[in-house]
């Protein structure tokens, strides 16, 4: 039996429970691609997965990763478009914490060739959430305003750019401090605002002189989720897409009549199993990438065995940017 390096976890909790063990290599079945990993991206979703805190039940043991970045390795039968050895990013609901993993191919795509696979990781969750978020749940129009918290972690840096591309008249992002507000600048943020301050809502509104923000996008949840609803403008809406601080608000359907406010809830999943309009919507990304329009940011990678050391930081929001483990890396 030939095997390969993992991280998994037999019970739920803190980062602690993130074991680098040996488990059986795959082989692909029909339709399947084998990929060697060479990049999988770490999301604040894994850290609700291990906590069993996510939307889905979370079955023991469990192996995280749902963005992967690598080289074709073997292929299953009847797999047509791809060779053994080209560089493919993909994206799966689980096993992508790992040294290999089987892949549907329709899951699969190139990687253009000036990414690296570290960069390739950013895109199809993180990248694709941002994208359907402000298009297909967040409907935003040409010249409405966004409101973009954590705008330097791994969403927030690809909403802040599509927005702008997508013609957001003015996009207001926030963070917890200046090194991450003077990035979501450089990003195209038209206003930054410290989350942290307590006055942080009526700086949101003086930004829009007093209207309010078009569309929202809101991953917090506990009382932050009632703060946003106070920065929503006539007609806005607030896409729901997390609950970091794992505290669920509590809405009084009533309060959205006053001013025709909707709130929209987003979950990645729905549109990963729909394989046509996953492939419409990432073509379009890789289109504004190709162009030089999108910077991904990557500013910590680990090798595989550092899993714990990595979701320690992202929950303790020490982070900027992508966080990437690197399965064949040294010290795995």
């Amino acid at each position: 039996m030939e095997t390969m390096k993992v991280i998994q976890y037999h019970e739920y909790g803190d980062p602690n429970v993130l074991k680098y063990e040996d488990v059986e290599k795959p082989v692909p079945g029909k339709g399947q691609v084998l990929v060697k990993i060479e990049a999988v991206g770490i999301n604040f979703a894994d850290a609700m997965r291990r906590r069993n805190s996510y939307l889905q039940k979370t079955p023991l043991p469990y192996i995280n990763g749902g963005e992967i970045a690598g080289t074709v390795e073997e292929l299953g039968a009847e797999v047509t478009g791809f060779e053994v050895g080209a560089r493919v990013l993909g994206v799966v609901e689980t096993n992508g914490y790992a040294q290999y993993t089987v892949v549907n191919s329709w899951q699969l795509f190139p990687i253009p060739e000036n990414l690296s696979f570290e960069q390739a990781t950013t895109i199809p969750v993180q990248g694709i959430t941002a994208y359907d978020i402000l298009k297909i749940s967040g409907q935003m129009k040409p010249g409405e305003s966004v409101l973009v918290h954590a705008a330097a972690g791994g969403v927030g840096i690809y909403s802040v750019q599509l927005a702008k591309i997508m013609g957001a008249g003015k996009v207001i992002a926030t963070a917890s401090t200046p090194a991450k507000l003077d990035l979501a600048k450089s990003l195209g943020a038209d206003e930054v605002i410290n989350y942290t301050e307590p006055d942080w809502v009526d700086k949101v509104k003086a930004a829009t002189d007093g209207k309010g923000v078009d569309v929202i996008l809101e991953m917090v949840g506990g009382e932050i989720f009632n703060q946003n609803l106070k920065c929503l403008a006539l007609n806005g809406r607030m896409v729901i897409f997390g609950a970091a601080s794992q505290q669920i608000p509590t809405l009084n359907p009533i309060q959205l009549m006053y001013r025709n406010h909707s709130v929209v809830g987003y979950w990645l999943v729905n549109t990963m199993r729909n394989p046509q309009m996953f492939a419409a919507h990432l073509q379009e990304l890789l289109g504004w990438i190709a162009e030089g329009k999108v910077r991904m940011i990557v500013e910590h990678t680990f090798p595989l065995s550092e899993a714990t050391k990595a979701h320690t930081m992202l929950e303790g929001r020490q982070t900027v940017g992508k966080l990437v483990l690197l399965p064949h890396s040294n010290g795995g």
